[in-house]
């Protein structure tokens, strides 16, 4: 089985979300450059930004999502470690 996936360059894509920001519909991008409505509506999605940090710099919901998921395994390893020095304290 191959893989038939199409894949559309950066440019190309921020070119779509950059449109799509200043008022192009899906359906219109969608006719006119090719990629899917779904697939241009992720990219938008995901460029999305969600967040301001407090150096004042943009946090897209792609990257939020991201950091959302490190920061959920950084507790467990902290939680665990936590666990870790209780067992060891008890010796």
């Amino acid at each position: 089985m191959t893989n038939t996936a199409i894949r559309y360059t950066p440019e190309l894509k921020q070119t779509l979300i950059d449109l799509h920001e200043k008022g192009h519909s899906f359906k219109e991008l969608h006719e006119e450059y090719g990629p899917s409505l779904d697939t241009i509506r992720k990219w938008v999605q995901a460029a999305t930004v969600i967040a301001i940090d407090h150096q004042g710099t943009a946090v897209p919901n792609e990257q939020f999502k991201q950091l959302q998921k490190e920061n959920r395994r950084l507790r467990e390893e902290l939680d665990i470690l936590k666990r870790a020095a209780v067992l060891l304290a008890k010796r």
